[in-house]
């Protein structure tokens, strides 16, 4: 009889969040997120899901954290692969999960589609499947149950979780989970998720995930201080106001979940004060669209300047006179046609599958062109390469000059640096809290991460392993 955790996804990587909770052979996986690098890649590591050993008919219950792509993204896939159990999350990350999931689905066909088509021009063999499709999400969203913040609720014999506000995205949750083994051992497990930042817009600050004898901390920034929101807006008010005089077009790879909101959150802000030149601002993702709809919808997750926007004020801080969405791919491909001055904001966020690649493929060669990184890029995607200075990159197959101006603002980020985490632990029992480990960085994050938690205190830091069990009770 034991308790143990382990880790198949996000263990010395950033994405494919899957970590592995065993009790008694009662298996309970946090999260169930896709992997995101170079196309082969990820695709590889995703096909593998849970590894030669872990059937997923086995798992008896997911909890998913949020709603980010990396943390949720594999669950139709899981499903079809044999898991019968409930899916446990918040309200919120339900309806974002449902949409993002949905929307990996139609890109997988599309890509499909394109990539087909590219392989029979070639003359080559394409034989490449979708690792699901609509069907196989519709199946997943059957299986879940909706969960209150603060709601502490009985997921299997001996095992209870309750989900806490992890000010990330909307509807982002720490999960804690109280373990009782049939001997009787109990040991209470924090999963960090992504962890988020204080006074971001839209919603609450992250809450204290205390009372725990091991956490899982994300570490992805563990190496690196954000600049200051003030400064991140004043950039991006410049970067707008070069677009305008360079006649080009400011091309904003983001996320459609939360970066997206929040970008334009900023950018109304910005077109309120006459401090950016009025110019056409286009969302280029159906996904987005659909989300910040969602956003509408969950006034429950707001911090307290956006509930006032909407409900004292009737404001909506998602749109404003220069806002446009487009709807249609028809839309999406005029846009590549069209002049500047715009801005264009589309995802994927790492620019490796979706309508972004496609205004790269028009938009790079331009000098007047400036392509804003705005989050996060893992190693060996095309928003890394951007980002490190390439100067050709190869997208579908052929090959681009970079002569747009590459910049980066890292204060958008959702998630937490080195010292907000750090300051968010401060919250935390150290003497209770047995072991930290660490989850979700690449080598020197991880390793930078490990000294700030201890010399805050923490009794002891571990960098997990991919794939080794580690028995906790």
């Amino acid at each position: 009889m034991s308790i143990t955790i382990r880790s198949l996804g996000a263990a010395e990587e950033v994405t494919g969040s899957k970590h592995l909770l065993d009790v008694d052979s009662t298996k309970i996986l946090i999260d169930c997120g896709a992997f995101q690098g170079k196309r082969a890649k990820a695709d590889a590591k995703n096909r593998a899901l849970l590894g030669d050993d872990v059937d997923p008919a086995s798992i008896d219950a997911l909890l998913l954290t949020h709603a980010h792509y990396d943390h949720c993204g594999l669950v139709p896939y899981l499903v079809k692969k044999g898991f019968k159990g409930s899916i446990y999350s918040t309200s919120a990350t339900r309806d974002l999960a449902n949409l993002i999931m949905t929307d990996s689905a139609h890109i997988q066909e599309r890509d499909a589609d394109y990539l087909s088509r590219q392989a029979e021009k070639k003359n080559e063999t394409f034989d490449w499947k979708p690792l699901y499709d609509e069907f196989d999400v519709i199946q997943a969203m059957d299986q879940f149950v909706t969960v209150g913040y603060h709601r502490p609720i009985l997921i299997a014999d001996g095992i209870q979780a309750e989900f806490l506000d992890a000010g990330h995205i909307l509807g982002s949750a720490f999960i804690r989970v109280i373990a009782k083994d049939k001997e009787g051992h109990t040991a209470v497990i924090g999963f960090s998720g992504d962890l988020g930042r204080k006074n971001k817009p839209i919603i609450k600050d992250p809450e204290c995930l205390d009372g725990i004898d091991f956490l899982l901390l994300e570490s992805t920034y563990g190496d690196r201080l954000h600049e200051s929101t003030d400064d991140a807006v004043a950039r991006l008010e410049k970067l707008v106001n070069r677009t305008a005089e360079t006649r080009g077009k400011l091309i904003i790879p983001a996320f459609a979940v939360e970066r997206t909101q929040e970008l334009v959150f900023y950018l109304h802000l910005l077109h309120d004060k006459g401090r950016i030149p009025e110019m056409p601002i286009w969302v280029d993702s159906p996904m987005a669209l659909n989300a910040t709809s969602i956003f509408a919808i969950h006034p429950e997750c707001y911090d307290k300047e956006t509930y006032d926007l909407f409900t004292t004020h009737a404001k909506n801080p998602f749109g404003f006179a220069s806002l446009n969405f487009s709807r249609s791919v028809e839309e999406s491909k005029m846009l590549n046609q069209a002049k500047g001055p715009m801005i264009i904001i589309s995802a994927d966020g790492m620019c490796e599958f979706g309508r972004i690649q496609h205004h790269l493929m028009h938009g790079l060669g331009d000098p007047a062109n400036t392509v804003l990184i705005v989050g996060y890029m893992a190693e060996g995607t095309l928003g890394r390469r951007l980002k490190d200075g390439a100067k050709e990159v190869r997208i579908h197959g052929d090959w681009y000059q970079v002569r747009a101006d590459i910049q980066e603002i890292d204060a958008f980020s959702a998630h937490a640096d080195w010292q907000e985490a750090v300051d968010w632990l401060g919250c935390i029992d150290k003497k209770r809290l047995r072991k930290t480990y660490l989850v979700h960085g690449e080598g020197e994050a991880l390793t930078a991460m490990q000294k700030h938690v201890l010399d805050a205190g923490v009794q002891a830091a571990e960098i997990m392993k991919p794939g080794e069990i580690y028995t906790i009770a």
